[in-house]
């Protein structure tokens, strides 16, 4: 009995070290480390009976974004389960598999469809985002919450249903979640967009699937895009690598993918030779339209993203900005849309890499054959 009561004081007094001021500790506790492939802002610790699992602070380094202690719900919420959490005291405890969740993102609801799991979604933010008819239906009919603006929900809503968790996303500086901190409600932040890789951010699939009890479902779903996503790399080659423009005029700058986005580098795996592929951001960079002309006026291919409930034509887009027809690809009529009304590029893509990888190696290299069909972009 005291070798028992001893492995744990030493365990709990390891724990602690390990997670005193924030700070990412090279110091571990004894436990089965998960393995991700791709994966580097967040870390995934298996012990007897719970996990603990840390995300990096992306825009502070070294620094811990959060942690959580996911505890079975069939663990008796007894004197261990607070002796345990007061040795982690920043960490948050989430009693998995959760089964009623607040999420505030699309691209999360069209996850845990995937999983088979959408009966665990409680509510909803930002319906008229939300481009999934499934969850349409559900809100119309009452089964699903919707409280209202994803920046300013209405907690009186979320309160009510008594959600097990809230899933939003973190932006630097962006001052917390307001009332949302106060109700004692789990919050998961969803910063796998802050990855540097497109298999990286889906990588955290596998996260995701321990919160909602599926580890396998989300395992086999990730190593089956990794495989497919790998595979499509391969049916390019260096020689023939059509320059690719991205995106488009909002207001009175353009704003393209960095060249260490995910966009940015899917378009180096399509086979694509991109303009601001030396650029060192991993968001997008605001230009103005003639430093975009000159850099980019003799690209091969236009790929732009758009919102509108019909396809767009040359005309409608010549008339959004005059000098549009200056770009050789507008001129050759090799123009390709994603109209994010019709299409479920943002519910699917952070997701599944694999498929717009698809799209782009389709595009930029017509000629190869086996591919599937163009599912976002077509042309104009």
């Amino acid at each position: 009995m005291r070798s028992v009561r001893f492995l744990f004081l030493t365990t709990i007094v390891v724990l602690l070290t390990a997670c005193r001021g924030g700070q990412t500790s090279s110091v571990q506790a004894v436990g089965d480390t998960l393995a991700f492939k791709y994966a580097t802002q967040l870390t995934v610790v298996r012990y007897d009976g719970y996990t603990v699992v840390t995300l990096k602070n992306p825009w502070k380094e070294g620094m811990t974004l959060h942690q959580y202690l996911l505890v079975p719900t069939s663990a008796a919420a007894d004197s261990s389960l607070f002796t345990l959490h007061s040795s982690l005291p920043n960490a948050t405890v989430i009693r998995t598999p959760l089964s009623r969740s607040m999420i505030f993102s699309t691209v999360h609801c069209a996850m845990l469809m995937d999983f088979g799991k959408q009966d665990c979604i409680a509510g909803v933010a930002d319906l008229k985002y939300i481009m999934i008819p499934w969850i349409q239906q559900q809100v119309q009919q009452g089964k699903i919450t919707d409280v209202g603006d994803g920046l300013s929900p209405v907690v009186e809503k979320i309160i009510d249903q008594r959600p097990d968790a809230l899933f939003l996303s973190p932006f630097e500086n962006s001052g917390g979640y307001g009332k949302l901190e106060d109700i004692d409600i789990p919050i998961v932040e969803c910063a796998e967009y802050m990855e540097s890789t497109p298999l990286g951010r889906a990588e955290w699939l596998r996260f995701y699937g321990l919160l909602f009890g599926c580890e396998q479902k989300a395992d086999s779903l990730f190593d089956a895009i990794d495989k497919n996503y790998n595979q499509l790399k391969t049916l390019v080659t260096q020689k023939n690598r059509p320059s690719v423009l991205l995106d488009n005029v909002t207001g009175s700058v353009w704003y393209v993918p960095g060249g260490k986005s995910t966009i940015g580098q899917m378009i180096q795996d399509a086979g694509g030779s991109y303009p601001w592929a030396a650029d060192e951001h991993s968001g997008s960079v605001s230009l103005p339209f003639e430093n975009v002309l000159e850099k980019a006026g003799e690209t091969d291919v236009w790929l732009f993203r758009y919102s509108s409930d019909h396809d767009i034509t040359y005309d409608e887009l010549r008339s959004e900005h005059h000098g549009y027809n200056q770009f050789k690809a507008f001129r050759d009529k090799n123009v390709y849309g994603c109209n994010v009304e019709l299409s479920p590029f943002y519910e699917e893509t952070p997701f599944r890499p694999d498929w717009l990888l698809n799209d782009f190696i389709r595009i930029l290299h017509p000629e190869l054959e086996g591919l599937a069909p163009l599912r976002y972009y077509k042309k104009l």
